[in-house]
Order: structure tokens, then C-alpha cells, then sequence
């Protein structure tokens, strides 16, 4: 698999893993486009000052990396594993006070960056795809692919029909080797949830978390924990309801945390679900670079789906000026692909998600979902009856 670490020395490789990136003198000079592999082998392309960000953006993860070896040989390999005092233990308050220290620095430096080579445990740990991997018997993955080979359902014909298109061009996925693996997890997993099966969106999200995952079970259970606790429910199901919840929810949030982009945006009657839903259904990984979507998925496996709307205003806010002086639909979509395929520095990003949208509780998130639910599903039914109505008069 591409990027699978042995146990080798973690922090020797961990270095080894972020080359700095050297442009030709003839290239600095011209200023040209240049083309390179980011860590997890996708071909980025950008002139000599998206290089210089990366470069920049590459040092503050060797110094983080610093940071977390060092709480690791001062507290243990597990620390960020104690327990906090949001898990309802009974701990002494001594203990508390070191359980609310811990989840303080902890938030703190996931929001900084995991490490790259520490990535696929600390996910797999604080996602909770280790708890509910330990529900089940341990053969259970290697079961379920048994049991679906051969079978052939509409979810697996739509699987074989987006293989190729999933990231063409990458030198793992995009091989006989990497179809088979991206498969396998798809099809296993909708055969797990009949209700999602599979949407077109997830062949994105499962390929990358083959890139970061140890193994392939092991992108299964992020799978699994990422549909089933950490994002809105019914996001993927076949009506795509809790897709459109999002999407009205963000819609509010962006009136209130950005007025004067959505009263102009909604003078030209633009709809925010023309880039939005894409962002939502394969979490950033089509529109933000690999490095940056997987800063923001560092942050959305701990903290929880309110992330996505969190960053997705961002990417509104941080271009406010330029969207302002649009006239057109066109010009709106292209400044924000353009801004979204550039954002090389995910400090940049983050900074602007966190400390400039605002604070937006879990409980604020909930209450408005509640309240656009019933438009929501008014609205799909709607569309249901139109469609039926539709065929009706077909026949």
C-alpha cells in the first residue's frame, strides 16, 4: 500500500517523511508553474511561492512532531488516552485537573497538526474506530469481504463505475492493486449500512483514508466510525437528507457569521450548495490540497462534524473582499475553486475557521438542525411526489 510505515525508528522517519521541496534556480527566477508529490503522493501544482508555503507549512510539522515525541516520552505512548473528564469516571480532583489539562493540550496540538506518521493511531484512537472495532469478533472484516464476493447490487455496480475516476493518475490508487483495495472497503461497508450502501462522494473520502491508514481494515473501521458516530446522520443515505439539513444549516450560520457575503450572494441568487455540497459529501478531499484536507480531518476525527461547517465558512470569509465585487454565478465558483486548490497553509485555514468565524457550540449546531429538518424532508417529499407524478404520466 502506498505510504505503509514498518515499525521502524518513528521519529528518524517521521523526518525522513517531509522532504523540503527545491524549485530550479531558472524556475525561482520566472516564477513558473512546477509541478511535484505532496507526503502522500499526490501531483500538486503551483508556482514558486506555493512552494515556498509548503516549505513553511512542512517545518511547523517537524516541529510539532517534536512536540508530540517529547509528551510521549514524558507521559507514555498513550497519553492523549487518559481518561477526560467528559467520560463521566469518577476521578479524584487531582486527577481531574490533570484529565482537563490534558484534553486542553490535546485539542491544542491536534488543531496544530498530528504528525503524519502518527496519524493513523492517534485517529484510530480518539475517532473511536478502535472501541467499536473491539465490538465485534476479529475476524469480522476479513468475514464480510468473504461474504460479498461475487455479489453484484447496485451500490457495487456504481462502485465499479467510479474506481477509475477516483484520484486518476495517483501512483497507488490509481493502479490494479489500489482499485481492489478501495473496493473491497466500499463494497464491505455497504453491505454493513444497507441504508448509506454507497453515495458518490465516499470513494474520495475511503481512498484517503487508505493513504493514511496502516491497513486496509483499518480505513474500514475510520469508514464506519466517521458515517456512524462522527458526521450527521443521513448524510449518505440514498436522499441525501441530512446532506441538505447541512447545507440549510450552513446557509444560517453564513448570514450570521458573514452577513454582507450573504446578502450579496443572495442579491445574485447564488446558491451556496453549488460549491458547498461537494465540500460536504467528500470532506474537502476533491477541493483542498491532501496535506491540508488531512490538517482539517485531524481536527473533524476529535471534535466532531461541526469542523466541516467551521472551515467551509472559512474558505467564504478569508476571499470576503474578492466575493463582494463579483456580478456573476461563475466568478463566485471560480474564486473560491481557485482559493480551495491553492490553500496550501492550513494554519492559515484553521486560524480563520476557529478564531475569526467565532465560537459555534454543538448544542447551537443541533437546535438548528431541528429546526430546518422538517423543510428538509417536506421538500424531498415534494420532489418524490413530482417524480412518481412524473412517471405516471410517462406510462
Amino acid at each position: 500500500m502506498f505510504g505503509t510505515q514498518s515499525q521502524r525508528d518513528l521519529p528518524l522517519e517521521f523526518q525522513s517523511q517531509i522532504p523540503i521541496l527545491r524549485p530550479s534556480i531558472h524556475t525561482r527566477r520566472a516564477n513558473l508553474t512546477v509541478k511535484f508529490q505532496d507526503l502522500y503522493g499526490f501531483t500538486v501544482e503551483g508556482n514558486v511561492d506555493d512552494v515556498n508555503v509548503l516549505n513553511e507549512v512542512r517545518e511547523k510539522v517537524r516541529q510539532q512532531g517534536r512536540v508530540w515525541w517529547s509528551l510521549e516520552a514524558n507521559k507514555g505512548a498513550n497519553w492523549y488516552l487518559q481518561p477526560s473528564i467528559s467520560e463521566g469516571i469518577a476521578l479524584k480532583s487531582s486527577l481531574k485537573f490533570s484529565a482537563l489539562a490534558n484534553a486542553i493540550t490535546l485539542k491544542r496540538l491536534i488543531r496544530k497538526g498530528i504528525p503524519p506518521v502518527l496519524r493513523p493511531k492517534v485517529w484510530f484512537s480518539l475517532s473511536g474506530a478502535a472501541k467499536k472495532k473491539s465490538t465485534v469478533p476479529e475476524s469480522y472484516y476479513n468475514d464480510l469481504i468473504k461474504a460479498t464476493e461475487g455479489k453484484v447490487t447496485p451500490a457495487t455496480r456504481q462502485i465499479d463505475h467510479d474506481l477509475p475516476r477516483t484520484f486518476p493518475g495517483h501512483p497507488w490508487l490509481d493502479t490494479p492493486e489500489g482499485h481492489a483495495a478501495l473496493r473491497r472497503v466500499l463494497v464491505g461497508y455497504s453491505f454493513r449500512d444497507s441504508d448509506v450502501g454507497y453515495c458518490q462522494g465516499l470513494n474520495y473520502v475511503a481512498a484517503l483514508l487508505l493513504l493514511v491508514m496502516k491497513t486496509e481494515e483499518d480505513a474500514f473501521w475510520m469508514l464506519a466510525v466517521l458515517l456512524e458516530n462522527v458526521l450527521v446522520n443521513d448524510c449518505y443515505t440514498n436522499n441525501l437528507s441530512g446532506c441538505h439539513v447541512e447545507q440549510r444549516v450552513f446557509k444560517d450560520f453564513l448570514a450570521k457569521k458573514c452577513p454582507r457575503i450573504a446578502m450579496h450572494l443572495e442579491a445574485m441568487e447564488f446558491d451556496v450548495s453549488l460549491v458547498a455540497t461537494e465540500w460536504f459529501l467528500c470532506l474537502f478531499s476533491k477541493s483542498l490540497p491532501s496535506e491540508t484536507t488531512l490538517r482539517v480531518w485531524d481536527v473533524l476525527f476529535y471534535e466532531g462534524a461541526k469542523v466541516i461547517l467551521h472551515v467551509a465558512l472559512a474558505i467564504f470569509k478569508m476571499k470576503e473582499e474578492q466575493l463582494l465585487i463579483t456580478h456573476h454565478v461563475g466568478d463566485v465558483i471560480s474564486i473560491l475553486q481557485r482559493t480551495t486548490h491553492h490553500l496550501f497553509d492550513p494554519e492559515e485555514l484553521l486560524t480563520v475557521a476557529f478564531d475569526k468565524i467565532g465560537s459555534m457550540t454543538t448544542n447551537n449546531i443541533s437546535k438548528q438542525r431541528k429546526k430546518q429538518e422538517p423543510a428538509v424532508m417536506k421538500e424531498l417529499d415534494q420532489r418524490f411526489r413530482r417524480l412518481n407524478s412524473l412517471k405516471l404520466d410517462d406510462k
